[in-house]
């Protein structure tokens, strides 16, 4: 089974919670997780975020829900890295 292994997704999230905060309750999803967030935009009320994600084993719906409980929105997924099963069955 194909596992993804890193995730750079464009983020629009509000100023709450702070970048330090949204950064790291993504990382306890799993014990694996490296996040990287860069703000490239801060507006009134919102700020644009690139957030790099790396795992062993990346659940896009399970980061995507979390994104949404901290109020921000998945724009678009800008890279994706994908790694194969080797093993043989």
């Amino acid at each position: 089974m194909a596992k993804t292994i890193r995730l750079v997704l464009d983020v629009l999230k509000p100023h709450q919670p702070n970048a330090l905060d949204f950064a790291s309750t993504l990382a306890e999803i799993d014990t694996d997780f490296r996040v990287k967030l860069t703000v490239t935009e801060v507006d009134k009320k919102t700020e644009s975020t690139i957030i790099i994600i790396e795992g062993s084993n990346i659940n896009f719906t399970e980061i995507k829900n979390s994104i949404e409980k901290m109020g921000a929105s998945v724009h678009s997924i800008d890279e994706v890295e994908i790694v194969g099963d080797m093993q043989e069955e």
